[in-house]
């Protein structure tokens, strides 16, 4: 491997698993409750990303905690329903392991949701290290998730990448001091996710390998 990379940190929320509709889903349902019929699917793109407490602080301070409940409520329990798995991230996941390369996920999703969404979609098998919402005070794009991950797996941040599909990942990567990858499948866009210069973009999860010179099985 000519590069010195030997550990990646992945997003998972629309990177490895497609929980778009999920969540568009969830923020469509909860908006709903408070708003009906104001908010349509683009107007929810933008929520995709940031924590719950901040999207929900930005549209009622008052009801934050409320609004939260009643999200991860139908999440939940529409979860299994509506999660999917993006094309080539199992068996390039698998290859990475393989290959020793440690693998983390650094993610603004509350760890026991992540677990759910990992055993469904059958990659929880593969990964070293997670860290979720519930374990930091500084969610991405602060470097402290990422640093935390690095830490966890024994990895400096020039031997790593982050993998994302929201400018919070690509950001975060950067002020940890990692290499970075946007993925084009993203829901905000390909073109989007560009504006923030990570150093790859991965037209498919495979493509991957072939940045760290892992060969495809």
């Amino acid at each position: 491997m000519s590069t010195q990379v030997n550990t990646v940190l992945f997003d998972l929320d629309g990177t490895l698993i497609d929980t778009n509709e999920l969540i568009i889903s969830s923020f469509l349902h909860t908006l709903g409750t408070y708003y009906p019929d104001r908010y349509k699917r683009e107007d929810v793109l933008p929520f995709l990303g940031p924590t719950l407490t901040e999207t929900f602080e930005s549209i009622n301070p008052e009801k934050v905690e409320e609004m939260i409940r009643i999200y991860r409520e139908f999440n939940l329990g529409n979860h299994d329903l509506l999660v999917k798995e993006f094309n080539g991230v199992f068996e390039t996941i698998r290859s990475l392991k393989e290959a020793g390369i440690k693998i983390g996920i650094v993610t603004t999703k509350v760890l026991m949701v992540v677990e759910k969404g990992l055993k469904l979609t059958k990659l929880d098998q593969f990964f070293d290290v997670v860290v979720a919402l519930d374990h930091v005070q500084n969610p991405k794009p602060d470097p402290e998730p990422i640093l935390k991950a690095l830490e966890l797996l024994g990895s400096k941040p020039e031997e790593a990448i982050m993998v994302g599909d929201n400018s919070h990942d690509i950001l975060g990567g950067k002020n940890a001091g990692t290499k970075t990858a946007g993925v084009a499948w993203s829901a905000k866009g390909k073109e989007f996710l560009l504006q923030f210069n990570p150093d790859y973009m991965l037209e498919n999860m495979a493509d991957l390998l072939d940045v760290l010179e892992v060969d495809r099985k």
